[in-house]
């Protein structure tokens, strides 16, 4: 990866340390054309990495094994070579306490994926368990995958096995994001300007759309509690949904273009998006108001200007799980580090034509996708004070409404909910 340059308020910052990286293969035909990876995700658990290559397929690899790996072999590693050094499965085997590695051809561009557990990522909600066709164990574990031609195709990791085709958007698959709640609720957002909501537990039955988006849907999460969905999309939208109602709780007024990602913080009380407007706001969605903004072009653009710097549109953004960083990537070649209550980056990386990004589980090291291959740092890690792990317990159980309304000292009030 080639140097960048370095703002003068970013000269002094840290750069990242490189952990490993997962270089797709490349053939004579297949040059460039074609080769984004739009996605990278982390098993809940932690058991799993997969990404798109870029075309139709994806890979799922052990992460403890590809961790090692990297400190065996150094932190360059072709992703076809992983195999070598991986045990493969018996898919009749029922061996599912030992992973394996697993090549999946989708059929079709891959625009998204997502791992969905049927198990509690925390017990936070109460889920009426019924199994059907497919006889969901305790510890099943999925992968969806969005397509180019409209589909979802859910993978049993554990085997590798095709489980299920989702067959109703009419565009491209964008995102999926299923429930942390471990309800096999899965939402996909879709270039058809809709919102699906899939009840795998039920065979995959559609439940609901969720219309309200005038243009392409860029991207959807779910809150930590899994009551509350975010999607964002062209057009500056950013739309909050109730899940238990499926009706829009309200709108986010505040970005100046279009909006391709979001995410909760672990806690829920703060809600990060990213948008070709060069910036990532940080918002109170509880009551919709922009807590902080991480800038990517300095002086920030304009509002009818914000659309035309395109060396700085932020393409994707992740919250840590220690609620305190959030990752962005952004076209000006850099993936920065931000704590949110520092106004510059406290760490920074090179990376060309990076398209997402996300924290592992542990929240120790950072995936970024480019051109089919992957490329990991180190995090920024600190032993988060006292005060902060009070605020996040709290924020898990009380909205921004019922903090201000305790009796406590107004400063506190204003700590509780990332005021100050």
């Amino acid at each position: 990866m080639a140097s960048f340059p370095l703002s003068v308020n970013e000269k002094l910052i840290a750069r990242s340390r490189t952990v490993g990286e997962l270089l797709a293969p490349t053939s004579p035909f297949d040059k460039k054309c074609g080769r984004e990876n739009w996605t990278v995700a982390f098993a809940p658990d932690g058991s799993y990495f997969a990404w798109s290559q870029g075309h139709r397929i994806v890979k799922l690899v052990p992460w403890s094994q590809c961790l090692n790996n990297f400190l065996l072999h150094g932190t360059k590693n072709v992703a076809n070579s992983i195999s070598t050094r991986l045990p493969r499965q018996n898919s009749d085997s029922g061996q599912k306490n030992k992973p394996c590695e697993h090549i999946i051809d989708c059929g079709d561009i891959v625009w998204s994926l997502a791992f969905g557990s049927s198990v509690p990522e925390k017990q936070s909600r109460c889920v009426n368990i019924e199994w059907h066709r497919f006889k969901f164990g305790q510890d099943q574990l999925l992968l969806a995958t969005g397509l180019n031609n409209g589909r979802i195709k859910i993978w049993d990791v554990y085997t590798g096995k095709l489980l299920l085709n989702l067959m109703d958007h009419t565009e491209v698959v964008r995102d999926l994001t299923f429930a942390p709640d471990g309800s096999l609720i899965l939402v996909s957002a879709s270039r058809d300007k809709t919102l699906r909501v899939w009840d795998l537990k039920d065979d995959g039955n559609m439940m609901k759309v969720l219309r309200g988006h005038q243009n392409w849907v860029y991207g959807c999460a779910f809150s930590p509690d899994s009551s509350i969905l975010c999607s964002v999309g062209a057009s500056k939208a950013v739309f909050l949904w109730d899940m238990d109602k499926y009706s829009m709780i309200r709108k986010l007024e505040g970005h100046h273009n279009d909006v391709v990602a979001c995410e909760f913080s672990p806690d829920g009380a703060l809600l990060a998006t990213a948008s070709y407007d060069t910036r990532v706001c940080v918002w109170d969605p509880h009551i919709g108001v922009i807590l902080t903004e991480f800038g990517h072009l300095f002086p920030p653009p304009t509002p009818i200007f914000a659309g035309g710097a395109n060396d700085r549109w932020v393409r994707s953004v992740s919250f840590s799980h220690d609620g305190l960083h959030i990752a962005s990537l952004a076209d000006d070649k850099m993936v920065r580090f931000w704590r949110i209550d520092e106004e510059y980056p406290v760490q920074v990386a090179p990376l060309n034509n990076g398209l997402c990004c996300t924290f592992s589980t542990d929240g120790s090291v950072l995936a970024a996708g480019q051109d089919g291959s992957v490329y990991f740092w180190a995090t920024p890690r600190q032993v988060s004070s006292l005060q902060h792990l009070c605020r996040m317990a709290i924020r898990r159980v009380m909205p921004t409404s019922q903090v201000k309304n305790l009796p406590i000292p107004s400063k506190v009030v204003e700590f509780l909910c990332y005021q100050i």
